[in-house]
């Protein structure tokens, strides 16, 4: 007995049942073709802090679009997932828990119980985010999960450090480096979040030391000044050339300091000379090491002042900036202060001001790593899609610097680097070294460190597939096809992968970067918790469905392209998908359960309106494999939705009505068949974009062939392309529409039926329109159709025009003339009293100067809508009283 479909979708019903129905028959493992050619896409790993935002939801759902369009198309399709360990935003939820439970630091309990507490925490909520990630329906082979501090990862990092020391690309030292004196660690870019704040610039008086005067500099912290080893002038300023090779006292600590020519002072800003504190900016560090000049650290880890810092030792940076600045205006030293907008480096996870200062860490060379990950994207072994962003990425690693890789925490990838307590001799290695190579001892500490977690996340394509070992999935699925990811993490984590790719490897990790844009409120802000205006696409699944959501996220994005999101255009997916719903309801309630059985004799009857929704599915499946290779994902999706929608629904199941209901048997099967072939091809060019609604309705099919995730993928067949009964539908369809056109401006129920007269020299049109009555009467409400001559155009007939036929209906069949005026009259008057009352509701001073601006604006909209419809209606008085 044929299942019946509900008469409205339920997605609630169907979601969760079909995952977990897909997870346990295995489709979402490669080996579900394992014949096939092989399709990668590894996650970008989610941080295991994190729950699903509208960011995670639109990356995903892009992954998940390709990997499925792939499986179906017979490939092998692995998509990868996995978490990241997130080593500082892991630490600081950590250390929270244990202040909050238990009032200690981890400090109290030691690195050995904390690492225990944080492994607890970390396999408590790693779990989270991937559950969110199956609401979505991401098809994601979970059977092989990575996790980047598991053991394989950690196996990988350790690989990979001793190999990048060994050819002496790590090396430790002293370098500048951006640090947070909260976390208290050594921070990379990507954890570096700059915003716009309202400072001061101190013009400060630095009196020469050989003659009179005194040479001013400007800044914008003036407590870093206690570290100044010189100031710095441009070679080009005639101002300060003659000071060149002088010196100047630094005030408050009253030394002597040099004055050096260098191209890369900004003549125009400040003054033109520049204090110069290499221990505490990127700029005067590299400055310093071109002069030789002194590194004087002043500020601690914490962000207070160190002993070299004089009588301000002890105090917090910022209340040493205050004491410093009314020392100086105390020795007239003071010139002006300005006030000064400029970018400030804040933690992305405290929000603390950054310091940038030297510290003894480890850093990876970069120039010999970026030099190869360069050509790479030149010589197109890795393509960016869109192009332009190639540019940021040539930007950064044109412009790198050296990487610390080192943190100051104890969750994370330990450095594997050892140290001998009875000879000081350092052994980077693998795993712990059992007794000194040097002299023997055996008092051997592991380094302290933690390596950033960009380090253990540029491994990704290739450690998830079980490198270092040669494992049969490295072979098979390196390097992988794309990456997804979003363009604020181009230099932190795409460059990082194509170099350490490269150098592992020996191939870049990916075939081509796919970058997305963010999503962003109606209003193009980005989302934030401090904005409050982030949306939860767990609640918008609760509301509208995951297949809604998909659906708004893809037809929605173009790549590389920011999308603002409307709750409006969820509610226009999920009518889609209930409109997909209820017209294959209709289908199926028409169709015989052997209806596939009867291809040949189906096949053999097609009538025009079949051959034209073949055709146009045809067209319409070219054109979208072509979009989805190029990834105009967005436009793929858009035109299947105009298919299905426009073509199949709102035409061709109304044109094969009349055949579903009439007698003749042969006509039903062909329309039969028809709809459900044209249906199946819809649900399958849809199933990427909407999985769960396509399969639940796939189940209903007569003669489906298995489940629909794993059903061939459509393609182009030049047997269903029928172009002349195409141009013969498009234009009995415009015929219909011009008909339509004129009932609706005149008002005429359907159920009112008409004569139709036709004038053409085409006696090809004329025989067609002959045909095709049945169609007219149930689309048009036509009751006949008759060729006539021109000499036959009476003046009361009303015309449209098609191609190269005249259309013509009597008026006086349409429209009772005298009930006509009546009523146009009465509608006349209505609105000429509703623009009366709007008019002299705006003439009331009091009501537009204190009603909100919206409530004023809409009562001048009510005025225009209500002109433009009476002008409308005094045409057609006019047209009926002539």
């Amino acid at each position: 007995m044929k299942k019946e479909m509900s008469k409205t979708y339920n997605p609630k019903e169907v979601e969760d049942k079909t995952y977990a129905y897909w997870h346990e028959k295995g489709y979402f493992k490669p080996e579900i073709h394992p014949d096939g050619a092989p399709f990668t896409i590894v996650m970008p790993p989610p941080n295991i802090t994190g729950q699903l935002h509208m960011g995670h939801a639109f990356d995903g759902t892009l992954q998940d679009v390709l990997v499925r369009y792939k499986r179906m198309d017979g490939f092998s399709a692995l998509w990868l997932p996995g978490t990241d360990h997130a080593s500082i935003a892991t630490e600081v939820k950590v250390v929270d828990k244990l202040r909050e439970e238990e009032g200690k630091t981890k400090q109290d309990i030691g690195r050995e119980a904390y690492l225990e507490r944080a492994w607890d925490w970390a396999l408590t909520y790693k779990t989270r985010i991937t559950s969110q990630l199956k609401k979505l329906g991401a098809s994601c082979d979970w059977s092989r999960e990575r996790f980047t501090m598991d053991e394989g990862c950690n196996q990988a990092v350790n690989e990979a450090f001793v190999n990048l020391y060994e050819k002496g690309l790590i090396y430790k030292g002293s370098r500048i480096i951006n640090w947070c004196p909260t976390c208290k660690t050594a921070l990379s870019e990507a954890e570096v979040e700059y915003a716009e704040q309202q400072g001061h610039l101190w013009h400060i008086r630095y009196p020469l030391a050989s003659e009179d005067g005194y040479l001013v500099v400007a800044t914008t912290r003036p407590e870093t000044m206690l570290g100044d080893s010189g100031v710095a002038v441009n070679p080009e300023d005639e101002r300060y050339r003659h000071l060149v090779g002088k010196t100047v006292i630094l005030p408050l600590l009253n030394k002597e300091i040099p004055i050096v020519a260098d191209e890369y002072v900004d003549m125009k800003f400040g003054t033109g000379a520049v204090k110069m504190t290499p221990a505490h900016d990127p700029n005067d560090y590299e400055v310093g090491l071109r002069h030789n000049l002194e590194q004087i650290r002043v500020i601690s880890d914490d962000g207070t002042m160190n002993e070299l810092a004089g009588k301000y030792k002890d105090l917090d940076r910022y209340e040493c900036r205050k004491a410093v600045v009314k020392d100086l205006e105390d020795l007239g030293l003071l010139e002006k202060i300005e006030e000064h907008q400029h970018n400030v480096g804040e933690c992305y996870r405290c929000k603390t001001t950054v310091e940038t200062l030297t510290s003894e860490q480890w850093f990876v060379k970069m120039e010999p790593l970026a030099k190869p990950a360069l050509e790479a994207v030149r010589n197109r072994q890795t393509e960016f899609i869109p192009d332009r962003f190639s540019k940021i990425y040539y930007n950064w690693l044109e412009n790198i610097r050296d990487w610390c890789i080192s943190r100051q925490l104890w969750w994370g990838h330990r450095i594997p680097a050892y140290y001998c307590g009875d000879c000081g001799e350092m052994i980077v290695a693998k795993k712990a070294p059992a007794a000194c190579p040097k002299c023997g001892g055996t008092q051997i500490t592991q380094d302290e460190d933690v390596l950033d977690t960009w380090f253990s996340s540029g491994l990704w394509p290739f450690s998830t597939l079980g490198w270092p070992d040669s494992t049969a999935d490295l072979k098979k699925f390196y390097p992988t096809s794309v990456l997804v990811t979003g363009y604020d993490i181009i230099f932190f984590w795409v460059a990082r992968m194509v170099f350490m790719g490269l150098l592992e490897m020996g191939e870049t990790p990916f075939k081509d970067v796919y970058i997305h844009g963010l999503v962003r409120d109606s209003q193009g802000r980005k989302m934030s918790k401090s904005l409050g205006n982030g949306i939860d696409p767990l609640e918008l699944i609760e509301t509208y469905s995951a297949d809604a959501l998909r659906f708004t996220i893809i037809t929605g994005n173009s790549a590389g392209n920011d999308i603002r999101w409307q709750d409006e255009k969820v509610e226009s997916s999920r009518n889609f998908l209930n409109k997909i719903w209820n017209a294959a309801r209709f289908v199926l309630m028409n169709l015989d359960d052997d209806i596939m059985e009867k291809k040949d004799a189906a096949m053999a009857h097609l009538e025009n309106t079949d051959k034209w929704i073949l055709s146009r599915m045809n067209t319409v499946v070219q054109e979208v494999n072509h979009n989805m290779e190029k990834y105009e994902l967005g436009i793929a999706a858009s035109k299947v939705y105009d298919f299905a929608w426009n073509e199949y629904c709102d035409w061709y199941i109304e044109l094969v009505k009349p055949r579903l209901y009439g007698d003749e048997e042969q006509t039903k099967i062909s329309a039969q068949y028809t709809l459900r072939v044209v249906l199946d091809t819809i649900l399958r060019l849809l199933h990427p974009f909407t999985p769960f609604i396509t399969e639940e309705i796939n189940s209903y099919l007569p003669g489906a062939d298995g489940d629909i995730i794993i059903a061939q993928w459509p393609h182009f067949n030049e047997a269903d392309v029928f172009p002349e009964d195409e141009k013969e539908v498009v234009f009995l369809m415009e015929a219909i529409r011009s008909i339509r056109n004129i009932r609706a401006e005149m008002d005429v129920p359907n159920s009112k039926k008409t004569q139709l007269f036709m004038i053409s020299e085409n006696s090809k049109h004329l025989s067609l329109m002959e045909s095709s009555l049945l169609y007219f009467q149930k689309l048009a409400s036509v009751s006949s159709i008759l060729a006539i001559s021109k000499e036959e155009v009476q003046e009361n007939y009303v015309s449209a025009v098609v191609d190269d036929l005249e259309l013509y209906i009597n008026l006086d069949e349409l429209v009772d003339r005298e009930k006509e005026i009546a009523r146009l009259s009465a509608e006349k008057k209505k609105l000429e009293e509703e623009i009366n009352r709007v008019i002299k509701k705006l003439s009331n001073k009091g009501f537009t100067d204190k009603a909100p601006e919206k409530v004023v604006e809409g009562e001048r909209e009510k005025q225009r809508r209500y002109q433009e419809t009476l002008q409308k209606v005094l045409e057609r008085l006019d047209y009926f009283n002539q």
